[in-house]
């Protein structure tokens, strides 16, 4: 793919593997950074996502790298099949019923669901080929005030949802009760 083709021409394009339709490009993470931004966001089909992925979500990464041409017609064409478009998928972190490539999470800012700002995503931590926690630069200020270190690893299933114009991830309780939870712990012992 043309390093020149902006998102904006591809957003609302329809998406294909040979001439199965998976989804429509609905856009991509905003950052400063254009080296963090590896992927494309897609709404994927319901057919698509129910015979493909281990749970269905609505919406998911699309690696730039796949994007092979621009069809006569308008549409995206990927350069790989449904099996390595599954394979990418299930390398993913589900955050509110959508799919989230690692490369979309990193740097993002990392909140409570009281609004408290915990730090930034540094790494994720993949247990038997799944990933089970983020790793988060704890500010200082709250690594004073709560006696943390300065790295924690957040449980996935504690990730609430996502904000895409403030690049955060909101976590569905407190920090003061994430600390105590047993799938913390079992991350940080």
């Amino acid at each position: 793919m043309s390093e020149k083709l902006e998102i904006q021409e591809l957003l609302q394009k329809e998406v294909y593997v040979g001439e199965t339709l998976v989804g429509v490009i609905v856009g991509e993470r905003f950052h400063p950074r254009d080296e963090f931004v590896k992927s494309m966001r897609i709404q994927v089909l319901d057919g698509v996502a129910e015979e493909y992925m281990r749970k269905p979500a609505d919406h998911a990464p699309l690696h730039k790298e796949l994007v092979h041409s621009i069809r006569p017609d308008g549409s995206v064409k990927l350069s790989k099949s449904m099996r390595e478009l599954q394979r990418r998928w299930r390398n993913t972190v589900r955050i509110n019923e959508q799919l989230w490539a690692p490369d979309e999470l990193m740097d993002r800012a990392v909140m409570d669901n009281d609004g408290v700002d915990i730090g930034n995503v540094v790494d994720l931590v993949k247990v038997k080929r799944t990933y089970r926690g983020v790793v988060v630069n704890v500010h200082g200020v709250l690594q004073r005030r709560m006696g943390l270190p300065e790295q924690i690893t957040i449980p996935v299933s504690q990730l609430g949802r996502t904000t895409a114009y403030l690049d955060e991830i909101i976590l569905r309780c407190p920090v003061g009760r994430l600390v105590t939870l047993p799938s913390y712990v079992q991350l940080n012992v």
